[in-house]
């Protein structure tokens, strides 16, 4: 069989105000795992979504197996053996497997019934062939986040797919489900599947790929083969300059304790507890970072601490001052800053203005007052000068939130809550959804806020930023802090049983 899979040739897609897609052309062997990389916005997701029928280019063509076809709706690409796996999972909790990996293309035998049996034999035949621990019985809400995954490939196998698209496949993984979906895709290649692999981990892209396709700003930037090149490399080619991948860590003596929860319970929905009886204490000119699984009550944590949750019991002290259950205007005003994990939800006005969002909370500061009314020019001149100091790039201060990019969006959130000496920065998931140069800048500004004696506690699901950033790590597991480590005490692999649970102890003395 001819070794090239799939080709496509001078692929463009536009929409308005950007070319997503410019010319590019993209060659996928058989049997290989091939990594696409690039910048938020180079176009990954674009192209991938084209080969997958869910857009259409406005130029260009795909051949599969050296014929040209028009793939003009998934069902068309899963015919031609084309499958995609989504970052964001689509599954229904009170399903099983099976009923989750049937669904739209049940079996069915006389009188359109459906045969379950033979359906879960399926299933359970699947799993057996391509090395997947999973049971066609269980019910899906209670299976772990990578066997969840699991499904959703099993799902696009049992369609008879031959080519598999992950998008993100790590994002929500920790290292043990990550080592064990590589074990997974591994074998799937040797079984003579190809996997095509969207990612901005370039760790995990050099570890799993044969070879890896660089996109910057919708065009190709080359493709090179995993051996032999470097994550350097790769950042250069994606950012179009060198990137510090690994960012100094400046010995800071930490001082007094500016952030403590003492015994803090929040409940969720339903008045469960979500955060049960936890304890930490940050110190000015630290980082401590927050490890686990999204969903074991980082979040409520978060929302309880800014002042935009009611704490259950216990005590959240700012610089000795109790402010558990007090609002986020009067936390902020003790000098608390905080980057909200949803940018778009807390973080921004998306329809208001620049320079609005970059004063926004801060307004009525007599900086920005002329007697009882707000000095347009007053802030039109600090959002100018925050724009240049924190490289946030439009074209001009009156364009909307919603115009700019990810990155850009969240360089106007760290410019505002960088920019009123806060004492104490909460930063959950500041980097998520950032491309590699958007994230050095904002783990640069983390760093130099510790070493001018900020109390910064970080929590994010990247483990390697948990690692790289922080001065202590506290590990969440079912609303608990179930361990603390000083840096470099833990290997990532060790934080991720006590992600999962799979490992508990007490904290060390700080």
């Amino acid at each position: 069989m001819h070794p090239v899979l799939i080709e496509l040739k001078g692929i463009t897609k536009r929409f308005p105000g950007v070319v997503a897609n410019d010319y590019i052309d993209l060659t996928v062997l058989r049997g290989e795992i091939h990594a696409i990389v690039g910048e938020n916005g180079a176009g990954k997701s674009t192209l991938m979504r084209i080969l997958y029928g869910l857009y259409q280019p406005d130029e260009g063509s795909i051949e599969v197996n050296g014929s040209p076809v028009v793939i003009d709706s998934p069902r068309k690409a899963l015919q031609l053996g084309i499958g995609m796996v989504h970052q964001h999972f689509m599954l229904i909790p009170r399903f099983t497997v099976a009923e989750n990996v049937i669904l739209g293309s049940e079996p069915a035998g006389a009188l359109g019934r459906l045969r379950r049996k033979e359906a879960e034999q399926r299933v359970r035949e699947l799993c057996r062939q391509y090395g997947f621990a999973l049971d066609p019985a269980a019910e899906v809400s209670m299976l772990s986040v990578g066997e969840q995954q699991r499904v959703e490939i099993i799902k696009v196998l049992y369609r008879g797919a031959d080519v598999l698209i992950l998008d993100e496949p790590t994002a929500v993984l920790v290292p043990q489900e990550v080592d064990e979906l590589f074990a997974n895709l591994r074998r799937l290649r040797e079984q003579g599947k190809t996997i095509i692999f969207i990612s901005h981990m370039l760790d995990e892209v050099l570890e799993i790929s044969d070879r890896i396709t660089v996109l910057r700003r919708g065009r190709v930037v080359g493709t090179v083969p995993a051996a032999g090149t470097t994550k350097s490399q790769l950042a250069e080619m994606m950012v179009g300059r060198p990137v510090l991948l690994e960012l100094e860590h400046p010995p800071v003596t930490p001082g007094e304790v500016r952030l403590e929860a003492r015994e803090v319970t929040v409940a969720g929905r339903g008045g469960r507890p979500v955060v049960s009886r936890l304890s930490l204490a940050v110190r000015a000119g630290e980082i401590y970072g927050i490890a686990g699984v999204e969903g074991n009550g980082q979040t409520e944590l978060v929302e309880a601490l800014v002042g935009l949750r009611p704490v259950t019991s216990g005590r959240i002290l700012i610089e000795g001052h109790d402010v558990a259950n007090a609002s986020a205007r009067a936390i902020r005003l003790l000098g608390a800053a905080h980057i909200p994990e949803d940018r778009h939800r807390r973080g921004l006005v998306l329809p208001m203005a620049v320079w609005e969002n970059v004063v926004l909370g801060h307004h009525s500061r007599p900086q920005f007052l002329d007697g009882a009314f707000v000095d347009r020019k007053a802030i039109e001149s600090f959002a100018n000068e925050r724009v240049e100091k924190f490289d946030i790039r439009l074209s001009n201060i009156d364009v909307p939130a919603l115009a700019l990019s990810g990155g850009n969006q969240q360089k106007v959130i760290v410019a505002r809550e960088f920019s009123f000496n806060p004492k104490v920065l909460i930063a959950a998931q500041p980097t998520r959804g950032l491309d590699i140069g958007a994230t050095e800048f904002v783990e640069r500004q983390l760093l130099e806020a510790r070493s001018n004696g900020m109390a910064v506690l970080l929590i994010s699901a990247n483990l390697e930023e948990v690692l790289s950033l922080s001065d202590r790590i506290g590990v969440m597991c079912s609303g608990e802090l179930v361990a603390e480590f000083r840096r470099g005490e833990a290997t990532p692999q060790e934080l991720g049983l006590y992600m999962t649970g799979t490992r508990r102890a007490g904290a060390t003395s700080p």
